[in-house]
């Protein structure tokens, strides 16, 4: 796919506003998380949780279909290709795998979100908790791999890059 160097600017630009939203939005994710897991507080409990309902629907889970669809975009539109580069393609399964869990994520996020404003906070819901707190560790984790692979673009072709060099 040829693109002008504006279009490619442009995609790039996209896809890192995107990807550093939703690193930024997944951080006060995490934040919620942590303070909704050990706060003593009822009513800040049930804030955090109806908050990070909230970043969930309305910033990361935007971001994250942004970053994906752009990076797509972005690489077939580029030199770099979607399949060529190992940092592409891992990229790419880090993102998609992201996308992937965070849809997944978003059940237990409501439930909890939910169960906040219905019933006291009791412990039966500990364990989600918890699993929010870990989950959004681990997203945060896999997406500064991802900001590392980008920066550094590590050398390594798979071998359907291989053979389209040498074709």
């Amino acid at each position: 796919m040829a693109t002008s160097a504006s279009t490619r600017k442009l995609l790039l630009i996209v896809h890192v506003v995107s990807s550093v939203g939703w690193l930024g939005a997944v951080a006060a994710f995490l934040a919620l998380a942590v303070r909704g897991l050990t706060s003593a507080d009822a009513e800040q409990v049930r804030a955090c949780y109806l908050g990070a309902a909230t970043v969930g629907w309305c910033v990361i889970v935007p971001a994250s279909a942004a970053s994906l669809v752009s990076g797509v975009i972005q690489a077939l539109a580029t030199e770099w290709g979607l399949v060529r580069h190992y940092w592409v393609f891992i990229k790419l399964v880090l993102n998609t795998l992201a996308c992937t869990v965070l849809a997944l994520h978003m059940a237990p996020i409501d439930r909890v979100a939910t169960a906040v404003t219905e019933m006291p906070l009791g412990a039966g819901l500990h364990a989600v908790r918890v699993q929010l707190v870990v989950d959004a560790a681990a997203a945060i984790v896999l997406l500064l791999v991802a900001t590392v692979l980008s920066i550094a673009k590590p050398r390594g072709l798979i071998r359907y890059g291989r053979a389209v060099r040498s074709a």
